[in-house]
């Protein structure tokens, strides 16, 4: 599945280049050219956010703030303009996870976010083989799951929403997200099926915690036990 990464860059022809080579090594990018384009986003949940420092609106910093205060976790690369060593410094002290300086080349960028993304997500725990959640045991690799020695039966999609879900634990996912990572890209039915499946899964395993967060889509609330 391919991770999502939003840009924000206000230097059309440099948001479009980056955005083509982000999309040539396999990355959904959705990018903005202007601070408040990027805020109506902030409470989805991208993989990645690379955000330029300046910008006609408000600047990289103040859009860092209004993330890490909603999704802490998700990671962010700030760009810098050419020879200004106090931004990397003011960016490293507020906590991105990296950083780059302009003039550079796209590919430069495309290995920042490899690397950084192998980190964040190559070693987590959830992925695992085997899980074992509310009672039940999730085999991966051969697709069952069993609850007090009884097998469940999921279909295909299921399944794999279902492990979506786990190996993204307390984040909000809209259903358009949902669909854009797990289904066909040239599926044009109705966002409803993300509805369906959730629901055929909770009838299927009602110990599992997936939240309705209503009006935008969904969320996984990882309980111990």
């Amino acid at each position: 599945m391919a991770y999502t990464v939003f840009l924000v860059e206000d230097n059309q022809d440099l948001n479009s280049i980056l955005q083509k080579y982000l999309e040539n090594a396999g990355y959904t990018v959705e990018a903005f050219l202007d601070g408040f384009c990027a805020q109506q986003k902030i409470r989805e949940t991208p993989d990645l956010w690379i955000l330029d420092i300046m910008l006609p609106d408000t600047t990289g910093y103040t859009l860092f703030k209004e993330i890490k205060a909603i999704h802490p976790d998700i990671p962010v690369i700030f760009i810098s303009a050419k020879n200004q060593e106090i931004d990397r410094v003011v960016g490293l002290e507020l906590g991105c996870d990296d950083y780059i300086s302009k003039p550079f080349l796209p590919r430069e960028l495309i290995l920042k976010t490899q690397k950084l993304l192998e980190r964040k997500n190559g070693t987590k725990p959830h992925r695992h083989a085997i899980n074992k959640i509310n009672d039940y045991t999730i085999h991966r690799e051969n697709h069952t799951i069993h609850h007090e020695g009884v097998s469940i039966s999921l279909t295909s999609k299921e399944f794999e929403l279902l492990l979506f879900f786990i190996d993204h634990p307390n984040r909000v996912f809209s259903r358009e997200q949902i669909l854009e990572r797990l289904w066909d890209k040239n599926y044009y039915g109705s966002d409803r099926v993300v509805d369906d499946t959730v629901r055929r899964i909770r009838k299927k395993m009602p110990k599992l915690s997936i939240e309705t967060v209503y009006g935008y889509g969904y969320r996984y609330r990882l309980v111990n036990g």
